[in-house]
């Protein structure tokens, strides 16, 4: 019997919920290929950019806050791409083009050799500054 992770659809890693830094790296950890390199960058571009962020898996998805239980990103795992999800993302510019029918709620999809820190920081930096989303 394995200890590794299982993988859900779009090789999204299946982590129990948890709170702090070490169920992300639990996360990270078990994302396959190259989207695990994605999803450390990421990570790292997020806690540089918003020193004492918090973190969470919730849902099998790493989430980070400013202020305790208010999300402000989050990122998931699918065949093709690493999604970035800005819960105010409509209050970003430039404003992120993947459209929600969730309120404020705007998508990053991030493909292989596809990750542009400048931008990414800029809206972290700016989501980061914005209410978190309860959940």
């Amino acid at each position: 019997m394995s200890d590794k992770p299982v993988l859900l659809s779009g090789d999204n890693p299946q982590i129990p919920k948890g709170f702090g830094d070490a169920p992300v790296q639990a996360y990270i950890d078990a994302v396959p290929g190259w989207k695990q390199d994605i999803c450390r960058r990421l990570d790292a571009l997020i806690v540089k950019t918003v020193p004492g962020v918090s973190k969470a898996v919730k849902w099998n998805t790493p989430m980070y806050a400013v202020e305790e239980g208010r999300w402000f990103t989050s990122m998931h795992c699918y065949k093709t791409f690493v999604r970035v999800t800005f819960f105010r993302g409509t209050q970003l510019e430039p404003m992120p083009a993947g459209p929600s029918k969730v309120g404020d709620v705007r998508y990053h999809d991030i493909k292989e050799g596809a990750f542009d820190d400048a931008q990414l920081a800029d809206w972290i930096k700016q989501a980061a500054a914005l209410p978190g989303e309860k959940m």
